[in-house]
């Protein structure tokens, strides 16, 4: 038996005037997701327990089958660990962000222009992360080069309990309001303001400027947490598997997992990613002798971040052509096989960040021969299915029991 599960990040969303009261999963061209509908079981999941944050942190560890209120310790530890960063038990891992902020002299009146600094190159962030490594890195704090606006603070001996906001949160408004706040929260608003001062005038970012981008203007901190422990998906599942994804926190918590990390060349987290490569690297991956795969696609999220419909929606049907298509035309190889498909959590275009709704999700038995006509793989069309896991982690336990 051969497992596939595709997560389109940020997929799910709420019906929309301009497509005439319907969702972007609903206008878009998804024939693939229609056909597991109809010949598979369509429900919806809670990916976010009450009292969590409905980050794509909690909503991958419920996807994956952990209890996110038995295994969360924050994101950013996730992603440590997958940039090869060792944590101790003392160290606390937060994510830094390269933003885009207006140009008011007081930090705390300054607005949240683009938490993805204009989606800047890994070559041109990395370049002002090594610049802040060096002014502003010591014993305590040490800075670490992500992927494009996505980086690394580790803090040695620090506190975890603190609040900091996400970015994507507060697209458009003011930040004074979403600054660090709570015990030992001045140094690390010390450290986003004295970043601002230091990138302004950097080379990079005149550049940027020039050539019509955002520039990378400051730091800002956010989803601290300690080193994680989960236990193996093997020793869950009984089966050896990997991950395929842009994003460090999804390779983070398959490495944890115990899973290997399929690394893809042109994979980038937007509508610019290598869609057709990833499936193929999982159908190489289970050719190779792999029972598992996990597909993680951003690029939704990532439109919905930006407020970009038109982008959102194409997304959503390139996953569907390129990735579950391809997926699915592989898989014919295999005598029996099972594919999961579902977002991780809704990433509502009118608010430009996740929530914790519950997300439709399709699984597709080979050996299910039932037909069930006129379904489609929409929000609407999940929420009529009596199928409901309140326990999001529980899915993955029917995805791999289910007879």
């Amino acid at each position: 038996m051969k497992y596939v599960v595709i997560v389109g990040d940020g997929m799910a969303d709420d019906p929309r005037p301009e497509l005439g009261g319907v969702t972007p999963l609903e206008y878009a061209n998804t024939p693939n997701l229609d056909l597991l509908a109809v010949r598979g079981e369509l429900g919806r999941v809670v990916t976010v327990p009450d009292g969590f944050p409905p980050g794509s942190d909690v909503a991958n560890l419920s996807v994956m089958g952990y209890d996110p209120a038995r295994h969360y310790t924050g994101r950013s530890p996730f992603e440590a660990v997958s940039m090869g960063v060792t944590l101790s038990d003392t160290d606390v891992a937060i994510r830094c962000n390269l933003v885009t902020l207006s140009e008011e002299v007081e930090y705390a009146r300054k607005r949240m222009v683009d938490y993805s600094a204009g989606e800047i190159s890994t070559a041109e962030a990395r370049e002002l992360v090594s610049f802040l490594a060096e002014h502003l890195g010591n014993e305590h704090f040490r800075f670490y080069g992500g992927i494009s606006y996505r980086h690394l603070l580790v803090w040695q001996n620090g506190t975890d309990q603190y609040e900091l906001t996400p970015p994507h949160d507060i697209s458009d408004r003011v930040v004074g309001d979403y600054l660090p706040a709570g015990p030992q929260a001045e140094e690390l608003l010390a450290l986003m303001e004295e970043s601002g001062r230091l990138l302004r005038d950097h080379p990079v970012n005149v550049k940027r400027i020039a050539e019509g981008h955002n520039p990378a203007n400051s730091a800002w901190f956010w989803g601290q947490g300690r080193r994680p422990s989960l236990p193996s998906f093997k020793e869950k599942y009984g089966v050896d598997g990997a991950v395929i994804s842009a994003v460090d926190l999804i390779k983070g918590i398959g490495l944890c997992a115990g899973l290997r990390v399929i690394e893809v060349e042109g994979a980038t987290g937007t509508i610019t990613t290598n869609f057709r490569g990833k499936a193929q690297a999982a159908l190489d991956a289970l050719s190779g002798g792999e029972d598992f795969v996990l597909v993680h696609v951003e690029a939704p999220d990532e439109a919905s971040h930006q407020g970009d419909l038109e982008t959102k929606i194409r997304a959503i049907e390139e996953i569907d052509a390129k990735v579950l298509g391809e997926v699915l035309r592989g898989m014919k190889a295999f005598p029996q096989y099972r594919v999961m498909v579902l977002p991780d959590h809704p990433t509502p275009l009118s608010l430009r960040t996740h929530t914790a709704d519950p997300v439709p999700f399709v699984v597709y038995r080979s050996d299910d021969d039932v037909s069930r006509p006129g379904r489609m793989f929409t929000e609407r069309m999940a929420a009529a299915s009596p199928l409901y896991f309140q326990l999001g982690y529980r899915l993955m336990d029917y995805f791999f029991s289910k007879p």
